[in-house]
């Protein structure tokens, strides 16, 4: 066969596979066929060219089929994987500093307004549909300035997120083998296995993974609940002689109360990643009951978490609650709680690396990941940012504080007074000061005002109590075999 029949017939092949293919004997943009001569005689190369372009059109088809399979209740579950993780069993802590009256309002009130600008970011990815990550609204509000400073909070926020699910599977490991390796070890583990779960670049297929999340967390709560009840009435006194109070705690300072509020505010930060989900639905308009139905579970999970452990457990309610529940319970619970700690870190990998991925490539489709290169560059990539985070999490002694610090710096934006900026420049019909505005002006306003206070009240409180910590001598080694904390 010589080689113009092969090209034929490789040419009917993807004809089939795909109607978007060009025709039979079409060869490509030019006026005629191109000849060049070789020692095996004249080949068509604009033959050639036609099928090049066939398969780059079907890869691009294929691609655009992957990447937009997400329904809202799949969405439902992404966002539920991104938000809810075993963060929520800190908020037991924030109750003890705050008290319970202020810890179930905070909870509840935070949630709504989390719920609202979640939905702004929303109609902005309808308004503006080629915004794909929330880099891209940076650019829409502040030019090429704020593409790249949002950027830049972007994906460091992502990484250290990760770092931080390093750093809890490192807390994890220990706790079931009771600190039976080197801390290093764990955390080596640990980053192995959120490389894994990255792997897939499609969302749709972390919702898969998302249905074993969400059971995971809620049983690892149940299981705490369960347990720190029950040890509670078995105590002295039973539940009347838990030491808990309806107001803060006594002589609670200013930065203690606001790492307990920013703990709270950081367990509803869903709406950074949501350009990015929203990019993969088949039908975007659908959001709405995406953000309601997460937002009405998030509440519901965090309150009640919230006040059920802090009125069983009381002052003493460690940070995650899961190790308030006993040696053995704790264990049982930490194994039960497992995935959610890998999947809901990987997510944020996946999340990172889309952006990356999709700004490096974006003329190319080495972006759809259906290709040898584009899967060579796609592991690459989440092997170079898991092994940052890794890094990140080993290096810095304070990481916990790091991340507070850095969540206060870019979560207030993302969540708060970014999307509230969006709704007065791009989403508000009319004047801001119109008379049927003045509602959600004043709310966005609000939500401003919020964020703004979470900056620099949030940023202040974080690095005072790094300051603390290092005069008290309580600030570890970095790449120490010690137990992880």
């Amino acid at each position: 066969m010589t080689l113009a029949d092969q090209n034929a017939s490789d040419k009917e092949k993807i004809s089939v596979a795909s109607p978007n293919a060009l025709p039979a004997n079409s060869a490509g943009p030019g006026s005629g066929k191109l000849f060049e001569s070789s020692s095996d005689g004249e080949t068509e190369v604009g033959e050639v060219q036609a099928v090049t372009l066939d398969i780059e059109r079907l890869k691009r088809a294929e691609g655009d089929a992957t990447f937009h399979r997400l329904g809202w209740k799949r969405l439902t579950v992404v966002l539920i994987v991104e938000a809810i993780a075993l963060g929520s069993l800190s908020l037991p802590g924030a109750f003890a500093t705050l008290g319970m009256v202020a810890g179930v309002i905070l909870t509840i009130g935070i949630g709504i307004f989390a719920m609202y600008t979640s939905y702004v970011v929303g109609q902005v990815k309808l308004k503006y549909p080629d915004v794909s990550h929330y880099a891209d609204a940076g650019r829409l509000m502040f030019g090429k300035f704020g593409y790249e400073l949002i950027s830049v909070m972007f994906i460091l926020q992502l990484v250290l997120i990760v770092g931080s699910h390093v750093l809890t599977g490192s807390i994890m490991w220990g706790a079931i083998t009771d600190n039976g390796a080197c801390s290093i070890a764990f955390a080596v583990v640990s980053a192995i296995i959120l490389f894994l779960l990255a792997i897939p670049p499609s969302f749709a297929e972390v919702a898969i993974l998302g249905y074993i999340d969400f059971v995971s967390i809620i049983a690892a709560i149940l299981i705490t609940i369960i347990a720190t009840g029950i040890r509670a009435s078995d105590a002295g006194g039973g539940l009347a002689n838990v030491n808990w109070s309806a107001w803060p705690k006594e002589n609670v300072t200013l930065s203690e109360g606001f790492i307990a509020i920013t703990n709270i505010v950081f367990a509803f930060s869903f709406a950074m990643c949501q350009f990015t989900f929203m990019d993969e639905m088949h039908t975007p308009a659908d959001f709405p009951k995406s953000i309601w139905a997460l937002g009405i579970i998030e509440v519901c999970i965090y309150t009640l978490t919230g006040a059920l452990i802090y009125a069983f457990v009381g002052q003493d309610v460690r940070s995650p609650a899961l190790l308030s529940a006993g040696p053995l319970v704790s264990k049982v619970a930490f194994g039960i709680a497992l995935p959610v700690i890998f999947i809901s870190g990987s997510i944020n990998t996946t999340v990172a690396a889309r952006y990356i991925h999709g700004r490096v490539f974006k003329d190319s489709i080495v972006r759809y990941v259906n290709t040898p290169m584009g899967w060579m560059t796609w592991l690459a990539l989440d092997a170079v940012i898991t092994i940052f985070a890794w890094i990140i999490a080993e290096a810095i002694p304070f990481f916990s504080d790091l991340l507070a610090i850095s969540s206060s710096l870019f979560i207030s934006g993302f969540t708060f007074y970014l999307p509230s900026t969006m709704w007065f420049m791009f989403v508000v019909e009319g004047k801001w000061y119109e008379r049927k505005n003045w509602f959600l002006a004043t709310v966005n306003a609000v939500s401003f005002i919020i964020g703004i206070a979470i900056l620099g009240l949030g940023t202040y409180s974080s690095i005072d109590d790094i300051m603390l910590r290092y005069k008290d001598g309580n600030v570890g080694t970095p790449f120490s075999c010690a137990a992880a904390s």
